[in-house]
């Protein structure tokens, strides 16, 4: 009887150490799980950061697009009043050329 208590002991001894190996696994594996959640939560957020400073970017650059496009279109209606105004001063002068020949 002395013999089957030993050996009771002995087996209740290694199934303890089984049911602690099982415990450190699980936890260390429960472990591995939350770092890598966490990790993948903190990717998420970077991407969906990174996507929204693209998107200023690109509402940004659609804005000075439309500036540049509005201060073109000014300078070529400038250049244009210029030209008409140039061409009436030929004209001006050449009128006023011809007139002081006809004087002489």
């Amino acid at each position: 009887m002395n013999e089957d208590v030993v050996t009771l002991a002995a087996g209740a001894e290694e199934l303890g150490v089984l049911v602690g190996a099982v415990g450190a696994a699980g936890f260390f594996g429960l472990m591995i799980v939350i770092v890598w959640q966490v990790a993948a939560t903190w990717r998420a957020r970077m991407l969906a950061a990174r996507e929204e400073q693209y998107k200023e970017l690109a509402t940004r650059y659609a804005r000075l697009l439309e500036d540049t496009v509005e201060l073109q279109r000014r300078t070529v209606e400038e250049q244009r009043q210029t030209l008409d105004e140039l061409t009436q001063t030929r004209l001006a002068v050449g009128s006023m050329e011809k007139m002081m020949r006809e004087i002489e």
